[in-house]
C-alpha cells in the first residue's frame, strides 16, 4: 500500500500485533469527522463497523444526528468511555485529537489512510494509549476477519467460517 511512512514508521505506527489488539479489544469508537453522506469514506467506514457490531460514536459538530446515532461535537461531550478514537481529519488537527483523547480516557488513536502526525503519534504513546497511522480501520478490520474479499481484494485466506473477533 502507498504510505509515506518510513520502514521504522511502519513498523512502530502499523504493527499488526497493536492492529490486532485495537480490533479486538474496542467496543466503543468515536469517528472524528464522520460524514452524514454515504458515498464519503468516513461514512463507508462507520456503517460497516456498525455492521460488526462496534457502538460508532460520530464526532462532527456540525450534524445532530449520522448513521442513526446522536452525533456529539467534540470528544469531551461523549457519555461513557470511548476505547477507540478514528480520526478522519487533516494531519495538523491531529495533536489537538490526541490530547483531547488523552482526557477523556481513551485507550487508542487510529488515523486512517493518508493522515499521519508523528507528534501526534509520540503524544499518544507517551501517554500510553496505542496508535496507529495511515491504515484504514475497515481494512485491517477485513484482512484479520477474513472479510477484505467482499471488495475485491485477495486475503490469501480460505474459509466458510466467518468469525467475529480474531487471534
Amino acid at each position: 500500500m502507498n504510505t509515506n511512512l518510513s520502514a521504522e514508521d511502519r513498523f512502530k505506527y502499523q504493527n499488526p500485533e497493536v492492529i490486532r489488539r485495537i480490533l479486538n479489544t474496542a467496543n466503543n469508537i468515536a469517528i472524528i469527522g464522520l460524514s452524514d453522506k454515504p458515498q464519503r469514506a468516513s461514512n463507508f467506514v462507520g456503517s460497516y463497523l456498525q455492521s460488526e457490531r462496534y457502538n460508532v460514536i460520530p464526532v462532527n459538530p456540525m450534524k445532530k444526528e449520522i448513521l442513526g446515532k446522536v452525533c456529539y461535537p467534540d470528544l469531551k461531550s461523549v457519555p461513557g468511555k470511548i476505547d477507540l478514537v478514528d480520526v478522519f481529519r487533516r494531519p495538523d488537527e491531529c495533536v489537538s485529537i490526541v490530547q483531547e483523547a488523552i482526557e477523556v480516557g481513551a485507550k487508542a488513536v487510529w488515523m486512517q489512510l493518508t493522515i499521519a502526525n508523528r507528534d501526534a503519534a509520540e503524544l499518544a504513546l507517551e501517554n500510553v494509549l496505542d496508535v496507529v497511522m495511515d491504515r484504514c480501520v475497515k481494512m485491517e478490520h477485513g484482512r484479520y476477519n477474513g472479510n477484505l474479499h467482499w471488495v475485491g481484494m485477495n486475503t490469501e485466506i480460505i474459509t466458510s467460517k466467518k468469525v467475529g473477533r480474531f487471534i
